[in-house]
């Protein structure tokens, strides 16, 4: 799962997000989803979310248990 479907992302989830200010360099942060903030159903960069530290950003990988 990439992370381009909302159906995909659900809060409590772990995931990997890109800031908006990592943008260009494409550095990963990995936190929890609190909260899906893009309404429509798929997003060609990435369905953007607020984790529980705040940070907003767009999820690039969902994380499975284990990894």
């Amino acid at each position: 799962m990439n992370g381009k479907n909302r159906k995909d992302i659900v809060p409590g989830l772990e995931v990997e997000i890109v800031l908006k200010q990592d943008q260009r360099t494409g550095k990963r942060t990995r936190g929890i989803v609190k909260d899906i903030l893009t309404n429509s159903g798929t997003h060609p960069h990435g369905i953007k979310v607020r984790l529980t530290d705040g940070q907003v950003g767009r999820v690039q990988a969902i994380i499975r248990k284990g990894e």
